[in-house]
């Protein structure tokens, strides 16, 4: 990074949500509510699949990894939202806000990734329900899943790197509550042009080929449950699928929000708000969808709860259910 009459490594501001300081405090209790129900309901579906023998699957395999993700999702912006709200500070240094937009592009993929494979995982569940278990062996499942995050990890290098040579003129404010690419590209005074190749390729490669693997799946998984004669066996096998196409349907549809809102509009405060849905409200509302509409998870959930309840009382049973090997 250039020096001279460009700006230092501490003169990045994040302008955050509102300067009123009556809705400081009403801010900070709902986005610390967010963040702790975000973390608390994703670590509890990961304890539940882990273990809990009955969710030793490979769909509940993969949900575990995205609720991993969704927490990294959230804490990559979340707390420093957070911590300037409590400091009445909005400063970031230049490190801090390269590593959010690293951390946030490596989450953000592989939330892409595992929907896009347990798409493929419904897809199998019911176009080849024979073969299931035969296809959607361990082996393949750790594989994708390890696959996802190294392709996640590579998608966001250079996303990371050329950020690295960028410029800035003047002490630059970022309309946002984190360092999110486009905002602060639109702030560089250096040239843009190979950052904008750099972002619109790996969006291209990383968003839309995943994308047309989900619509790929669901268009067969769809073209199958039409097929199916009764009304009886068409909702068995749509419900098996329900949960994961409206989260699938929250992640890109207000991932397309941030996208046409930014078009059609330069309004910071509608960008902003567009941006809070797939940042924190998805991976919030996870948990909830999975649980409730899921009557495995619900029954893993509830036998979680009550061993940490009895765990904290000093009674926690010893059981054959408390010594299986996860998935």
């Amino acid at each position: 990074m250039e020096r001279g009459n460009q700006t230092g490594a501490g003169d990045f501001v994040l302008l955050g949500f509102t300067d009123d300081p009556d809705l400081q405090s009403l801010l900070f209790g709902l986005l610390l509510t967010i963040y702790l129900v975000t973390v608390t309901g994703n670590l509890l579906i990961i304890l539940a699949v882990i273990s809990d023998s009955h969710l030793h699957t490979p769909m509940y395999f993969l949900l575990s990894n995205l609720s991993l993700a969704d927490i990294g999702f959230t804490s990559t912006t979340i707390p420093k939202a957070l911590r300037n709200i409590q400091t009445h500070s909005k400063g970031i240094t230049f490190a801090g806000c390269v590593s959010q937009i690293c951390f946030f592009f490596v989450f953000g993929c592989q939330d892409n990734f595992l929907l896009t494979v347990m798409a493929y995982d419904r897809f199998v569940a019911i176009c080849h329900p024979l073969h299931y278990m035969a296809i959607m062996n361990p082996q393949l499942c750790l594989l994708m899943a390890l696959g996802s995050w190294m392709v996640s990890i590579l998608g966001s290098l250079p996303e990371t790197l050329t950020t690295l040579r960028l410029s800035f003129c003047t002490k630059i404010e970022i309309p946002h509550f984190f360092c999110d690419l486009p905002a602060v590209l639109k702030l560089a005074c250096s040239d843009t042009l190979i950052n904008n190749i750099v972002v619109y390729t790996v969006a291209i490669i990383l968003g839309v080929f995943p994308l047309t693997g989900i619509l790929l799946s669901y268009s067969q998984i769809f073209s199958s449950i039409l097929r199916i004669s009764s009304d009886r066996g068409k909702y068995k096998a749509f419900s098996t699928c329900g949960s994961h196409l409206l989260v699938v349907s929250l992640f890109y549809g207000s991932s397309l929000g941030v996208y046409l809102s930014s078009v059609a509009t330069q309004s910071s405060t509608i960008n902003l708000m567009a941006s809070v849905m797939y940042t924190m409200v998805t991976p919030m509302l996870n948990p909830f969808i999975y649980s409730l509409r899921n009557r495995d998870i619900k029954v893993a959930l509830g036998r979680v709860l009550t061993k940490m309840v009895l765990l904290s009382k000093g009674l926690m049973p010893i059981s054959p259910e408390s010594q299986c090997a996860p998935y």
